[in-house]
């Protein structure tokens, strides 16, 4: 008799940890697109071109006497078969910053942040990229370093 009672509760055991194991496998099969394994990662490596001493005279504002002064040290982010044309492009680069860069007055370019900068050189290098039809040697501008003074 407690032959058959260890048997019947085996056997209760092991449909319990069947039916556990198959509902995990149905949810790992029928899984949300927003629970996706992590993508691989990118196997290109990032090299990086730096323009330094980017120095810019800021436009004075009406009441203003002092001048002032911005200094800003980019870095390009490239692959290694872009980081030659990169390095060719960097007089243009420093061209198209300081025009850029040289618009704004001292409060202005003090009330902005690094992300701010970035942001505004890419999108200027984007644009002046598209309107000369040209392929873009890097994917992004990061500051390094920026000094106002």
């Amino acid at each position: 008799m407690k032959a058959k009672l260890i048997i019947a509760i085996a056997a209760v055991v092991v449909v319990v940890a069947a039916a556990a194991g198959g509902a995990m496998w149905y949810m790992s099969t029928t899984a949300s697109p927003a629970v996706a394994a992590k993508p691989a990662p990118e196997t290109k490596l990032t090299k990086y071109v730096t323009l330094d001493k980017v120095i810019v005279m800021l436009r004075r504002a009406p009441a203003e006497q002092s001048t002032h002064y911005l200094s800003v040290d980019l870095v390009l982010a490239t692959t290694a078969a872009d980081e030659k044309a990169t390095k060719e492009q960097l007089p243009l680069l420093r061209s198209i910053a300081v025009s850029a860069l040289s618009a704004r007055t001292m409060a202005e370019a003090s009330g902005m942040t690094v992300d701010q900068y970035a942001a505004e050189l890419n999108k200027v290098f984007n644009a002046n990229y598209a309107k000369e039809n040209h392929l873009k040697p890097f994917s992004e501008v990061m500051v390094g370093k920026l000094i106002i003074e």
